[in-house]
């Protein structure tokens, strides 16, 4: 079923489930609403769940926040309603916390640095502890059940004498992923956590500044692209200029959550330097490299896999052919499917091309398989339109973990390669054969030597000690403080 509006119906989902995107703009003598909608636009694929906006002229700060795509919350009379030359968004995949509007984000947060909206991407692994000790310490009571609710309490009460004193005061006591767009009656904040785990850029427009979850947000505004952050920084840009400093404690090298470069991201997005699309070409290649198998046609699995398909077909001097149409827009109603649709699951959401596929050995490509559902649906798909042969390659490792730092993914005993082995999943979804891409091969794909990421989902070796799995639920067990 679909459960919020632009949902996709879970029985064709098999990816990883995005986490969040966040906007920030601080542009003198223009409204910022509309900058801020159309970089959430660009980061709708981030999270679907819910949208909202603050914004701010120097007096105070006007809030909207709904249920629903980025488009559905948003019209010209709201934005209208947005006034102010300083602003953050949110669109949000819920991490930790219901699906519920009283957790759609910016949140607001009120201290003796008056009042602060917040939008965050990343996941808190020690919210449920720091709710404790905040009441005790300063009071803090908690109505909503998303671990955002908890950094912001902390950044609104937290001492210090500048932002750059709180901040450090913060991400003392945080322990997981946080990107961060802070926003004052006058004031923008940007921070990325020590560990650098979740993308966060900064770009120019107009005289004024925009920080954004990814590049391509910046390049929808129009905005010129600065630099992406650094892991620990703090960013303060008011009507001043902007000043920046990063935090002492933070480590020697980024812990960058690897799937940004796999999967989340926008392809046309630039990730540690490097376009993301050029990156997963690599992974393709990197597979093949590793496991070469004789085919007529390489086919991804469309959209995510496609720059993967390419890169695997170029290193394999196999043509690449789009074999498979998808229907871009399952999943962007409020029509409940029935239980027919239900069933025809990949069906209506892919269609194969019966004259391309017939008679061929196909190399299918794709980015990650976490419970095998999509794949599994695809490979019958493909031998009823008359493939001699499936062969399958996927561009990234086993996931064999849970995430913990801002990732929906699944649960231990719902990962395929968590429970059964690589022969087992081919029998399992119906493959001539299968193969992943080694770790080695990821690292030497996304280039790593020069830095690190987390690869935890498949080596279960995390960048800070984790329990073995957290519910994202867990706040909705009991009541709010």
């Amino acid at each position: 079923m679909l459960d919020t509006p632009g949902s996709i119906i879970p029985e064709t989902d098999d990816h990883p489930h995005e986490e969040c995107g966040i906007v920030g703009a601080f542009v003198p003598g223009e409204s910022v609403a509309r900058t801020t909608f159309f970089g959430l636009f660009a980061l709708q694929h981030r999270g679907q769940e819910s949208a909202g906006i603050a914004t701010s002229e120097g007096d105070k700060i006007n809030l909207k926040a709904k249920m629903g795509l980025v488009s559905q919350v948003f019209r010209e009379e709201t934005l209208a309603a947005l006034p102010g030359h300083l602003g953050i968004g949110h669109t949000r995949y819920s991490t930790m916390g219901g699906s519920k509007e009283y957790n759609a984000q910016p949140l607001l947060a009120e201290g003796q640095r008056g009042q602060i909206a917040v939008g965050h991407n990343g996941n808190v692994i020690n919210a449920s502890d720091l709710r404790v000790e905040m009441a005790e310490e300063f009071g803090s009571s908690f109505e909503k059940t998303s671990d955002t609710e908890v950094i912001a309490e902390l950044f609104a009460k937290a001492p210090g004498a500048d932002w750059f004193e709180v901040s450090a005061y913060a991400m003392r006591r945080l322990k997981g992923a946080y990107s961060l767009a802070i926003m004052t009656k006058d004031q923008l904040i940007a921070v990325r956590d020590p560990l650098g785990i979740r993308p966060l850029c900064l770009g120019t427009l107009n005289g004024g500044y925009v920080v954004a979850s990814e590049t391509a947000a910046l390049d929808n505004l129009g905005a010129e692209f600065v630099r992406e952050l650094e892991h620990g920084e703090t960013l303060v840009i008011d009507k001043n200029g902007i000043q920046s400093k990063v935090w002492s404690g933070a480590r020697s090298a980024h812990a960058m959550c690897v799937f940004e470069q796999i999967y989340f991201a926008r392809p046309d997005s630039i990730l540690n330097g490097e376009l993301a699309y050029e990156t997963r070409q690599r992974l393709g290649a990197e597979v093949f490299r590793e496991h070469p198998v004789d085919a007529d046609i390489v086919v991804g699995i469309p959209d995510s896999s496609t720059p993967h398909a390419v890169g695997l077909a170029a290193a394999a001097k196999i043509p690449y052919t789009e074999a498979i149409i998808r229907n871009r827009y399952v999943g962007r109603t409020f029509i409940q499917p029935d239980q027919r649709s239900r069933a025809q699951g990949v069906q209506t959401k892919f269609n194969p091309m019966r004259g391309v596929i017939e008679g061929k050995k196909l190399l299918v490509v794709d980015d990650s398989i976490v419970r095998s559902t999509t794949i599994t649906r695809v490979i019958k798909m493909l031998r009823r339109a008359g493939a001699a042969e499936v062969h399958v390659r996927v561009a990234s490792p086993p996931i064999k973990s849970t995430c913990h730092f801002g990732v929906d993914m699944a649960t231990l005993s719902e990962l395929i390669a968590a429970n059964k082995t690589v022969d087992e999943i081919t029998e399992y979804i119906g493959a001539d054969s299968l193969a992943y891409l080694s770790v080695e091969g990821l690292l030497r794909a996304v280039r790593a030597p020069k830095n690190a990421y987390c690869t935890g989902c498949f080596t279960g070796d995390y960048p800070i000690p984790v329990q073995l799995e957290m519910n994202k639920m867990g706040f909705e067990a009991a009541p709010a403080d």
